[in-house]
């Protein structure tokens, strides 16, 4: 049987499907650094939520660069809700949170120094 793809046209349903970006976990001298893979999505539009040991990054990417009367021949990017869930070692919920965008990351920092979790 072949397998048969899907490529045109995509209907509302699956635009709306969240995505989950990849991410890389280091533990480093001050807490936890959070490297995820976040090309084209703003600060602003980042969501970080943290239950126990359970940290949540969330939001949405929007096609922002578009030139007036552009329309699309291949979109491979997903430009929708997106959601990453990590379990981490310990318990988070103490942390303080800052997010930098770097390289097309968005570095999420869990600083646990001083804080009973660390």
């Amino acid at each position: 049987m072949r397998e048969i793809r899907k490529v045109w046209p995509l209907f509302p349903a699956e635009l709306a499907t969240v995505w989950q970006p990849r991410v890389d976990v280091y533990r480093t001298r001050k807490g936890w650094l959070l490297k995820v893979e976040l090309a084209g999505v703003k600060l602003q539009d980042v969501s970080v939520t943290i239950h126990g040991r359970r940290v949540a990054i969330s939001g949405c990417r929007k096609d922002s660069i578009l030139e007036e009367g552009a329309s699309h021949y291949l979109m491979e990017i997903s430009y929708s809700r997106f959601e990453r869930v990590i379990d981490m070692p310990c318990g988070l919920e103490t942390a303080r949170v800052t997010l930098e965008a770097r390289d097309g990351l968005v570095l999420v920092h869990l600083i646990t120094e001083g804080h009973e979790n660390g």
